[in-house]
């Protein structure tokens, strides 16, 4: 079982880092590669960097492909070879994943068209963009599509395509190894638990750390053949 991560500058590493945990403990035989346009460090939104396993000239094909989100994920849709390879890879691949706002990259390699997706609640409304139908779930399996919400969804989203793949028992061994078993602190983490003002502050910071952003995606999304 051939997992491949997307890596790409400004990735939210626990999109990444979170799912890949989970997953490399799928079984025997698990191969996991976190993939890049090349073999040079890539940067993150937490300030540190990853390194990646293999570039997009060594990964051809996968059994997942997994795209993770974050404030990166515009770039990645600008770039031809990046698109390229996801798109390459996608259409090929047993199972096409994603966490956070990296359905919004599926999407723009054509992998979402008529197919139910999640994404991080902010920037949900974006997937009907792509052809693809907005689900308000932590994780949505529609046919070998399955994609998790925002950030922290990826561990749950990771344990759901473990059952489909390896089985309930799987997926309820490696919990139990992880010891996830989330008690937050605070009733805050949706949109709709939180109160009004500390979502808007929310979306005051992050008009301020991407401005634009969802003019410039609608402006990718047409050159991607999206009207």
């Amino acid at each position: 079982m051939r997992i491949a991560f997307l890596l790409f500058p400004n990735v939210t590493q626990l999109d990444l880092t979170g799912p890949a945990q989970v997953l490399s403990r799928m079984g025997e035989g698990t191969q996991l590669d976190l993939v890049a346009a090349t073999p040079d460090p890539v940067p993150t939104d937490a300030g540190f960097a990853i390194l990646p396993t293999a570039t997009f000239d060594d990964v051809t094909g996968a059994d997942i492909l997994c795209v993770p989100g974050g404030f990166g994920t515009n770039a990645a849709i600008a770039d031809d070879r990046t698109m390229d390879w996801v798109r390459d890879v996608g259409t090929r691949a047993q199972w096409v994943t994603s966490v956070c706002t990296g359905s919004l990259v599926l999407g723009a390699a054509g992998l979402l068209e008529g197919y139910r997706a999640t994404c991080h609640w902010g920037q949900r409304h974006m997937l009907p963009l792509f052809g693809a139908t907005p689900v308000a779930e932590r994780v949505v399996v529609d046919r070998n599509r399955v994609t998790g919400a925002g950030v922290t969804a990826g561990i749950d989203f990771a344990f759901r395509l473990i059952a489909l793949i390896r089985g309930e028992e799987r997926a309820r061994f490696v919990q139990l190894s992880l010891e996830y078993d989330p008690d937050p602190p605070f009733d805050s983490g949706s949109p709709d638990r939180a109160d009004a003002a500390l979502v808007a502050a929310y979306q005051r910071r992050v008009a301020e750390l991407a401005p634009g952003r969802e003019e410039k995606l609608r402006r990718l999304a047409a050159m991607r053949g999206y009207a």
